[in-house]
């Protein structure tokens, strides 16, 4: 089972998809750090303020197993313009590593490093959104896994976004969905 998982921390992120995400795999035995880009305290984009485990460091993250972007605006903007970021979702793509992005992170950041190209995505449905997605397939599914790319809508799909990750990284996530009586 790879276990090592790097969430992706900007000023503005959207806090479901951050926290919920976090808490699940983490339950699941999963080591998941949060990373910021810049601060040790990130505020989301709806005043939650998070304290990050660790400041973005390239050389470490490329050791984990998967980067997870979570959206919110301007949350996804600030990790499309951070070349850290950009750098490591390029990185982690050509070595086959598992990259995932919720809500507008599809669309604003893995768009942008050129990852989705060809590829089945999903993002948050808006037209905006939608049309950065040009030289990828949309699809309307909640979750969507391409390869080694993750990707789900927005807030109301973050559970299912967290178990899907846990069951391509090989983690019991059946048990982990009856203990949070998720579908119950």
């Amino acid at each position: 089972m790879k276990n090592k998982v790097a969430v992706f921390l900007a000023e503005g992120f959207e806090e479901i998809e951050t926290i919920s995400v976090v808490d699940i795999l983490r339950r699941a035995g999963i080591e998941c750090k949060i990373v910021g880009i810049r601060d040790e305290m990130v505020k989301g984009a709806h005043n939650v303020i998070v304290k990050v485990d660790e400041i973005i460091n390239k050389e470490e993250i490329k050791t984990y197993d998967m980067l997870v972007l979570p959206g919110g605006m301007p949350g996804a903007v600030n990790l499309s313009n951070n070349s850290d970021v950009i750098d490591l979702i390029k990185y982690f793509n050509d070595n086959n590593k598992y990259i995932a992005a919720i809500c507008a992170s599809p669309a604003v950041v893995l768009a942008k490093s050129g990852v989705v190209d060809n590829k089945d995505v999903t993002c948050y449905p808006t037209n905006d959104f939608k049309s950065m997605l040009s030289n990828s397939n949309y699809k309307e599914d909640n979750v969507v896994v391409d390869g080694n790319v993750i990707t789900s809508k927005g807030p109301a799909t973050a559970f299912e976004f967290a178990y899907k990750i846990l069951e391509v990284l090989g983690s019991d996530y059946n048990k982990i969905m009856e203990d949070m009586l998720y579908n119950n």
